[in-house]
């Protein structure tokens, strides 16, 4: 064989050598971190029942400041909380020592200090767990058990990015009267026999309070996150119009993530994969009300989307509004470890998942067994959605590995 031709022969041996050898590491790469998340996954399933029990061994931290250690910038809370059962007791029980109206917003909602000096916001109870809201898929007062509901979900989806909210009772005439403010005092009233509220708020009326069974209300309360992590809120870039007649950009531009790709935060870091993220969790609980969302301040695009808010969601079982999937299927990106563990949760796993983790809240059951069958079969509408973009697109373009280190020193 001439000279010409060996080298000819090695170079391409060598070009064989090299794209096997990357093709193979890039192999075992994906298949180390598809084992991962399956260990993840069996993890969160072995760890869904969180007992409300008082104890904290090996500690003298209060709960309060158990959590408040949590937050890190891509968590609220960490994959191993042996102590979250203690922390959601203590949110489910210590002692009510303060009572105000709540903080800004167009729903009613009360803001209670607790025994510790821990803040949390109290949602009143409003609907029956079998009540429809019927109309738009944003219609309806806020429901209380859906704040549960969401955060479990969030718990189950591995994001963490929920803060924490637990079921309580409460008693209006001597847990909160004592201690409320006068402005959240004077909006109390009594309709029949029983102790009402209407706080202060965009829609607050007095005319539609919030009423007790006798004076004993359920609501549920969501954990005040630490003031050293302050928030910043952004509009949401598939937010709606709430105009009848007006459409948003994303509701007839069918290019219009690739304009949100060119803009900031969007168009580099985590950010854009987190607005896929929350559109699934929000179809998935039927939340088509996320106009705006929070992330922590000065983050350039680091930080997570902050799962606030999930209230308005498990209205309508039979409803399942596709507009809240737009993200996903204008963009057709999802990170591969979300995929993966919509993967695992077929099959009905994840309705059984949800019932089991809800199973010790203090208002269980937290939701109709018409709203947990809805939400596998939302779940198989996601899933065809990922197929029709990698069908189309193929699984390297759609399917994006993004995986961050979290550190909780």
């Amino acid at each position: 064989m001439k000279l010409k031709q060996r080298v000819v022969l090695l170079a391409i041996l060598l070009v064989i050598f090299i794209f096997t050898k990357v093709f193979l590491i890039d192999n075992l790469d994906t298949s180390a971190a598809n084992r991962e998340d399956q260990r993840a996954f069996q993890r969160m399933l072995s760890g869904l029942r969180v007992a409300l029990d008082p104890r904290l061994e090996h500690t003298l931290q209060s709960p309060w400041e158990i959590a408040a250690q949590w937050v890190v910038p891509r968590e609220v809370y960490p994959e191993d909380t042996p102590e979250m059962g203690a922390v959601m007791h203590a949110m489910s029980t210590k002692k009510i020592v303060k009572a105000d109206v709540g903080y800004k917003g167009t729903q009613l909602k009360a803001l209670l200090i607790l025994e510790g000096g821990q803040k949390v916001v109290f949602k009143p109870k409003r609907y029956a767990r079998d009540y429809i809201v019927e109309g738009e898929p944003y219609a309806g007062y806020d429901r209380h058990n859906a704040e549960v509901a969401a955060f479990h979900l969030d718990r189950i989806l591995g994001f963490r990015r929920a803060p924490l909210v637990v079921g309580r009772f409460v008693n209006l005439r001597t847990e909160i009267k004592p201690v409320a403010t006068e402005q959240l005092l004077g909006t109390f009233m009594t309709v029949g026999n029983n102790t009402c509220f209407y706080g202060k708020c965009y829609y607050c009326r007095e005319t539609e309070p919030a009423c007790a069974d006798g004076d004993i209300m359920e609501g549920s309360v969501t954990l005040w996150l630490p003031d050293v992590w302050p928030l910043q809120k952004h509009r949401h870039p598939w937010g709606r119009t709430y105009r009848e007649g007006k459409l948003a950009r994303w509701e007839y531009d069918e290019s219009y993530c690739d304009a949100v790709k060119k803009t900031s935060p969007y168009d580099s870091g985590p950010r854009l994969l987190d607005i896929i993220d929350t559109a699934v969790f929000d179809y998935l609980i039927g939340n088509a009300d996320r106009h705006h969302y929070e992330s922590f301040q000065d983050d350039e695009g680091a930080s997570m989307l902050i799962l606030l808010d999930n209230a308005k969601s498990f209205g309508n079982p039979a409803l399942d509004e596709r507009s809240i999937l737009a993200p996903l299927y204008q963009c057709c990106i999802i990170r591969v470890s979300t995929w993966n563990r919509l993967n695992y949760l077929k099959n009905g796993v994840l309705k059984s998942a949800l019932k089991t983790a809800m199973s010790h809240d203090p208002i269980s059951p937290v939701l109709s067994d018409p709203h947990l069958d809805a939400l596998d079969q939302r779940l198989l509408s996601i899933l065809a959605t990922v197929k029709q973009c990698t069908d189309q697109f193929g699984p390297d373009v759609v399917l994006v590995e993004d995986r961050m280190t979290l550190s909780h020193l």
